[in-house]
């Protein structure tokens, strides 16, 4: 095609707060109107045909990102029983195959479950829950094959390699009793929330409800503490928890309840010995505190102390081993990883060396262990996995990510900076680019950012991002408020009627950049997915000009009508982070950043907007929605493109060399000017 599509119009209209509120293509949600699907395939094609004349580039791309990966490898083996436990993949397959080896490394393999073999006749496959019994001859695992998130469980018995009779829709969660034969799992409603916990033994009929969550702000699930004693059943809002406990080998026992739930309040257990380690955030301590509270009496007033709460510093998660514990520390929009050792309560931290970077936990099964098994990345410093030994302070280096094709480390420079918000708050900023890029304006950029649930956007190594930086690009990631780089206030600052100092921070960032010397408005780019498409779609009608293109993947843009649709997935939950339309002064701030609402007649730069047809997060119709009304109101600005996946979800393609090719037209679109 050599023009768009024209998406007619088919008005909506209903009344809010005495408003009458218009929506002239709501006829897009009829997924399965032959029409709809036609029009969504007709812009897929006008993408297609503006894209032509880079399909070779766009090839190249993808080849020469394929060769810097290894396609021949597998994860680091950990232990955990009597088995090791990997995965690995093969040259030439989208998926990873899992395996295991009984008490050696030297012994045979033996394959759990080959992705590739599952996923065979689906265009689309994604492995959910998977757990393996304590005798280690049952796995229980939930495929989805359709993107929409929507998990079947099964049972394999590993000594037979058969499937046990029976499956289970649409479960969220599953965890094992001590017994290897009874399951507990989390079932999830229409809207898909998971809301009931049910009890069943491997391979037989029947299931028992055992829990039902019916505050529909909240969401369960259901887990096992490493120290494999005890079962743990969370539910969640957005701001408050509530945990029970069931010893493990007592299947058939009543769960037990540590402390209701209490607005505010957010807690999280986990379990060492005698003791409940609780992380909470009671009274008004929004950072986090650490507590331990005795097994046989865990009620508040027995909890004492372990960490204190601090302003500036957000204890963001936990592990608990028999003989120390390990905290992650956000201070200052970095982690740091503090060990605590029981027989003496001393501490002391893991340092890391770069300016900007990104730890986590990697597998830790083993509870009786003096080794910490931790993945660290940067944006130079591929993933690397360490064994960090708590009492001699070594730490090992198990694997490193390869990057095949020489690369470099020493030939780009990571950086860390604030800028300056205009009510004064620094945000934080980190950066990278190849160690001759100028700082005179006349660099390109990809600026990202997220800025949503509290979850702070990671600082990773991408060996696919050399494509861009090896042309000249910088590639920045703005930490800014709604995220929780600084803590559960960062958070609160750019939620529910403090949403908009998200975007106000982001053009912060942006000018910041550009007055710096690291870009210019004529060469910068930004992107988001999302939520971190709608703070891309709200910068752009805030400040339109702050760009010379942007691309949004699966955009939160409609914000109002969805969350006046309350059967959808995720609406009732998130009302605490973007608030209710029907409450009236919600709606009203609702209304000055809505992307959808307030597209208007201006000039918008080009645009990239990607979807996939079964999103269960961010509906399919939003951004085909918000396409078809900027095509009306940008007339004679850069064409905006609209390309949907109509066989994956929220993550796009679910194969590695499919994704690779979405990545491969991405990065096409956006150096296409600069061919």
């Amino acid at each position: 095609m050599t023009t768009p599509p024209v998406a007619k119009k088919v008005p909506k209209i209903d009344t809010l707060h005495g408003e009458i509120r218009q929506d002239d293509y709501y006829w897009l949600r009829e997924k399965d109107d032959p029409e709809v699907l036609a029009y969504l395939r007709a812009e897929n094609g006008y993408t297609d045909g503006v894209m032509k004349p880079q399909e070779s580039f766009q090839e190249s791309l993808y080849q020469e990102m394929l060769a810097r990966i290894k396609e021949d490898d597998s994860s680091v083996p950990y232990r955990r029983g009597a088995y090791f436990y990997y995965s690995r993949t093969e040259r030439g397959k989208q998926y990873p195959i899992y395996c295991r080896k009984a008490g050696s490394l030297d012994a045979p393999e033996e394959v759990m479950l080959d992705l590739n073999v599952l996923a065979e006749g689906h265009p689309f496959f994604s492995l959910g829950s998977s757990a393996v019994s304590d005798d280690g001859h049952l796995v229980a695992y939930s495929t989805d094959i359709t993107g929409f998130r929507e998990y079947t469980l099964y049972v394999k018995d590993l000594r037979t390699g058969q499937l046990l009779p029976g499956t289970i829709e649409r479960v969220a969660s599953v965890a094992w009793a001590a017994d290897n034969l009874t399951i507990f799992y989390v079932l999830e409603d229409e809207a898909k929330r998971p809301y009931r916990l049910y009890r069943c033994r491997a391979g037989l009929p029947g299931t028992e409800l055992i829990y039902e969550e019916t505050d529909a702000l909240f969401r369960i699930g259901v887990d096992r503490s490493r120290s494999r004693t005890f079962l743990f059943l969370g539910a969640g809002s957005f701001t408050t928890s509530e945990w029970r406990y069931l010893p493990a080998d007592q299947p058939e026992g009543a769960w037990q309840m540590f402390t209701a739930r209490e607005k505010d309040h957010e807690y999280a257990v986990d379990h060492g010995g005698d003791r409940f380690y609780i992380r909470t955030n009671g009274g008004g301590r929004r950072n986090f505190r650490l507590v331990w509270a005795p097994v046989a009496d865990p009620r508040p007033e027995r909890w004492t102390e372990l960490i204190a709460h601090r302003d500036e510093v957000m204890l963001e998660d936990l592990d608990v081993f028999a003989s120390h514990y390990v905290a992650h520390e956000r201070e200052d929009g970095l982690i740091r990883l503090r060990v605590t050792t029981l027989t003496d309560g001393a501490s002391h931290h893991i340092e890391f060396p770069e300016p900007t970077y990104e730890v986590g936990a990697d597998a830790n099964a083993e509870f009786i262990t003096n080794a910490y098994r931790f993945r660290y990345q940067s944006l130079i410093t591929p993933a690397s996995v360490f064994d960090y030994n708590i009492l001699s302070r070594e730490r090992t280096l198990l694997k490193q990510t390869e990057v095949l094709g020489g690369y470099d480390p020493t030939q780009y420079r990571s950086e860390r900076l604030f800028a300056v918000a205009p009510d004064g708050m620094r945000v934080p900023v980190s950066l990278v680019c190849r160690k001759e890029t100028p700082r005179d304006g006349t660099a390109p950029m990809l600026l990202t950012g997220y800025g949503a649930y509290g979850m702070p956007y990671p600082v990773n190594f991408s060996s696919n991002r050399l494509s861009l930086l090896d042309r000249g690009y910088t590639f920045a990631i703005a930490h800014i408020r709604g995220g929780g780089e600084l803590g559960k206030r960062w958070h609160d600052a750019g939620r529910m009627m403090q949403k908009k100092n998200t975007f106000i921070d982001f053009i912060a960032v942006a000018e910041h950049l550009k007055k710096e010397g690291y870009t210019a408005t004529e060469r910068l780019v930004i992107e988001g997915g999302s939520a971190g498409g709608l703070l891309i779609g709200a910068v752009l009608n805030m400040r339109p000009d702050v760009c010379r293109a942007a691309v949004m993947r699966v955009p939160f843009v409609d914000v109002i009508n969805t969350m006046l649709d309350e059967t959808l997935p995720l609406t009732v939950g998130e009302f605490e982070e973007w608030g209710n339309p029907k409450i009236d002064e919600q709606y009203e701030y609702m209304k000055t950043y809505c992307p959808y609402t307030n597209l208007a007649a201006r000039l918008y730069p080009g645009i990239l907007v990607k979807t996939s047809l079964n999103d269960s997060q961010v509906m399919y119709w939003e951004p085909a929605k918000y396409v078809a009304r900027m095509r009306t109101l940008n007339d004679g600005a850069p064409a905006t493109l609209f390309k949907i996946n109509l066989d994956a979800g929220h993550g796009g393609a679910s194969g590695r060399y499919d994704y690779l090719r979405e990545i491969a037209f991405d990065y096409a679109w956006v150096l296409k000017e600069r061919i």
